[in-house]
């Protein structure tokens, strides 16, 4: 069957398996309904998948010990909380929910791929480990990523995390580090012990300083930074007696990174030298690039992107982002990030995607495994 007809006849089933994955709640760290759900899945076509100690669903094809593996992943987690409604609906060329794109759409094409392989028997020219992984979102950490890297990292060949659209395709990995920042003060009754240090104050001082530093700068590199929540109090008569905000600043250069991490360390440690109780928790770190082979990662890009061409007739811009691609591009590694679908609002309850770049995108995820399988598919 050519792939076009193969695409066209799945798509159905995708649009199914979409609307049963979004109604099982995945916030980071709460993979294990969903998990369970896609091994179950995998089982019924013969598969042997197994669940790694991050809670990963791998999905080995191949003389598993040995040589140099090949990665296939698509996160399963959303960011959104296990109590979020999860509305489904079905708009003219629209499927639209919280996380329906944002890995859902891809999770279940890498599915629907992965039985196909699994159902004619694909032989691949050298191992293939197909992963639905845990932990890309938020404060996940890149948990299941990393697990990867941990386990396979000296036998990886290549890795490719279908994560967004395929209108774009990652070369370059932004790195991050992520805070909550701890403010105490004595406090006290706003009228009776007025004067006394006020730690929402103190916590606005700190944020207004953070928002003064200095941004590196450097030729094809961005650097940002951001405070994203804050809290503390008591009531409006109360001097607050502490506070507490998150702050990360990302950049896809190591050496940015550094600057930030140690503006940041002096304006914490200025502020603590003036008697201010600040406390300083690492919520997570993401590294960027490492030390990756140019032209085996030219190589790869290059692939893929001809891929995308050949199916849809418009080549993907390139760029940089914070994907699962993180950790094997820190480790020296081939790898980037592209999705099988089209859509918009991800990280919104609005989210939605086209649904009719649901064929290409199975066209495109078939093209890329071809490459690493013998015959036909």
């Amino acid at each position: 069957m050519h792939p076009s007809e193969w695409a066209r006849q799945t798509v159905p089933e995708e649009i199914d398996l979409i609307r049963t994955l979004c109604a099982i709640p995945a916030f980071s760290g709460y993979e294990a309904q969903r998990a369970d759900y896609i091994l179950q899945w995998l089982r019924r076509f013969g598969g042997n998948p197994f669940l790694d100690q991050a809670g990963n669903v791998c999905l080995p094809f191949g003389k598993w010990q040995q040589g140099k593996i090949r990665v296939y992943a698509a996160h399963m987690d959303t960011v959104f909380p296990m109590d979020t409604e999860l509305a489904f609906r079905e708009e003219p060329d629209r499927l639209c929910a919280p996380g329906v794109g944002d890995d859902t759409a891809n999770v279940a094409a890498l599915m629907l791929l992965s039985r196909l392989l699994l159902t004619r028997k694909a032989s691949p020219r050298q191992p293939v480990l197909i992963v639905f992984n845990t932990g890309e979102e938020g404060l996940g950490n890149l948990r299941g990523s990393r697990e990867i890297g941990r386990a396979y990292g000296d036998r990886m060949d290549q890795f490719i995390t279908f994560d967004g659209t395929y209108h774009r395709v990652v070369d370059r990995a932004v790195g991050s580090c992520r805070y909550r920042i701890f403010v105490r003060t004595e406090g006290g009754h706003s009228y009776g012990a007025f004067g006394h240090a006020n730690a929402i104050h103190q916590a606005a001082e700190i944020i207004h300083t953070l928002y003064l530093q200095w941004v590196p700068r450097k030729e094809s590199t961005k650097t940002t930074y951001n405070v994203g929540t804050i809290e503390g109090g008591t009531s409006v008569n109360t001097i607050a007696q502490d506070a507490c905000f998150t702050y990360e600043y990302r950049s896809d250069d190591q050496a940015c990174l550094q600057e930030m991490r140690t503006g940041f360390q002096g304006i914490m440690d200025g502020f603590r030298a003036m008697g201010w109780q600040v406390e300083v928790e690492l919520l997570g770190e993401r590294p960027c690039m490492g030390p990756v082979d140019p032209e085996r990662q030219e190589q790869l890009l290059h692939a893929c992107e001809e891929d995308i061409l050949s199916v849809t007739g418009v080549r993907p811009v390139r760029g940089s982002s914070s994907t699962d691609a993180n950790i094997p591009l820190s480790m020296g590694i081939p790898a980037t990030s592209f999705g099988l679908y089209v859509g918009d609002q991800s990280h919104t309850r609005e989210e939605w995607l086209e649904t009719s770049s649901l064929c290409p995108g199975l066209q495109i995820g078939l093209a890329v495994l071809r490459r690493a399988f013998e015959g036909e598919m």
